[in-house]
């Protein structure tokens, strides 16, 4: 059978839409008819509205999470995988989110795995995602790898939760900063200044200095901030680029406490992976490509590459990923140690909890610091600002005694 979007109307002429399954475009035209609802369009929910690909669909971090921990409950109740998407697309409050479960259920009650189901919607289910499905179906345990899945992913969207909430505070006291000197340096400035010209009086040097910019940034800045913009999309399409993007990673990852940061994120992500990957029966080899997709910064990501061309070749994977030198002493250790005891899975899931313990204090300290920085920032520019209307005064004061 294969899932069908439609378009209909009810027996009182109001617009409604859905999705069904049916054998056929006519069978699904049959089934909307003897429902009572008149149709107005049926089509296969492998095409989406507006001819937008049914595969390109995402889901979001949160969805996705939800979604998950949704599965694994009715997993763990007893319903089989085609009941609880049917179940899920009952519970789904949002259109695009039922059609692409309906897809997915149309391709298992087509015959296909769930692995093969969810590898037809890439930008949906990442690849860890389908990795671990796979394997659960593998071994039988697929309603506890979802709920490996679901921890992992409610974990990641805290951990982005609140860093984006760290981030609010000197993200809006930057910008009421830039606006304000933006403000002082294009009206307070010109209008102040204006009066001392006109007496012919020698301007003290900070105050031409501020004169000449205020002039420039009234002049030029409109054309000051189109090169910005045109440098910024040159410098994200730069990026694009293997080896432009390789350099960038690697001196974001040289910076004294930001590449530190981001080192500590990179790590976590992976161990994250490997532990769920390896505790669900992943072959290693096949685990390490998959944690490698997950690491978004090159240098790290071709740092896994070449450990799993080590263990290919028979070394133990703690001393394939510390010859590369890129990850923390601290993964490598509980590593080692989960290799001589047997239980690798334990001890990576325990790496990746101290690992982002560790994330979320030293995102709380930057935090701390960067919002006084901000504020003593704004507080120079302004002070400056004033010392070049000021310092005129001052001398006129000076003269007249």
């Amino acid at each position: 059978m294969t899932a069908f979007r439609y378009r209909a109307l009810d027996a009182a002429g109001q617009e409604t839409t859905g999705v069904l399954e049916a054998d056929s475009g006519r069978a699904a035209r049959t089934l909307l008819r003897q429902r009572g609802i008149y149709p107005l369009d049926v089509a296969d929910v492998a095409r989406a509205p507006r001819g937008e690909a049914l595969w390109r669909k995402r889901l979001g971090a949160a969805d996705l999470a939800l979604l998950t921990r949704q599965w694994a409950t009715l997993l763990h109740s007893g319903l089989s995988v085609e009941r609880a998407l049917a179940a899920l697309i009952e519970q789904a409050d949002i259109e695009a989110k039922r059609q692409l479960l309906a897809g997915v259920r149309s391709e298992i009650l087509g015959g296909h795995s769930l692995r093969t189901a969810l590898d037809r919607f890439p930008l949906a289910f990442p690849a860890l995602y389908r990795a671990s499905v796979a394997a659960g179906e593998k071994s039988g345990e697929l309603a506890r790898v979802m709920e490996q899945l679901a921890d992992y992913l409610e974990r990641s969207q805290a951990l982005r939760l609140k860093t984006l909430q760290a981030l609010v505070y000197p993200v809006i006291v930057a910008s009421v900063a830039l606006l304000v000197v933006i403000g002082l340096m294009t009206y307070v400035v010109p209008q102040v200044i204006g009066v001392f010209q006109q007496t012919k009086q020698a301007l003290p040097l900070l105050t031409r200095l501020m004169v000449g910019l205020s002039e420039g940034l009234r002049a030029w800045g409109w054309l000051a901030a189109l090169c910005g913009v045109a440098a910024l999309f040159g410098w994200r399409h730069a990026l694009r680029l293997g080896p432009a993007r390789r350099r960038w990673d690697a001196w974001l990852l040289r910076l004294p406490l930001f590449g530190r940061h981001l080192r500590t994120l990179e790590t976590t992500r992976f161990a994250s992976t490997l532990a769920i990957l390896s505790g669900s029966g992943v072959p290693l080899l096949a685990a390490l490509e998959a944690g490698r997709q997950v690491i978004s910064r090159l240098p790290l990501a071709d740092a896994v590459g070449a450990a799993a061309e080590r263990v290919r070749e028979g070394q133990p994977l703690s001393r394939a990923l510390a010859a590369s030198g890129e990850f923390p002493p601290l993964l490598i250790h509980m590593l080692a140690s989960g290799e001589a005891t047997g239980r690798i899975d334990a001890m990576l899931e325990r790496a990746a909890h101290l690992q982002q313990a560790e994330l979320e204090n030293r995102t709380a300290l930057l935090t701390t610091v960067l919002e006084p920085a901000l504020l003593l920032l704004m507080g120079g520019l302004v002070l400056l600002i004033v010392l070049a209307v000021m310092q005129p005064i001052i001398e006129i004061n000076t003269l007249m005694k």
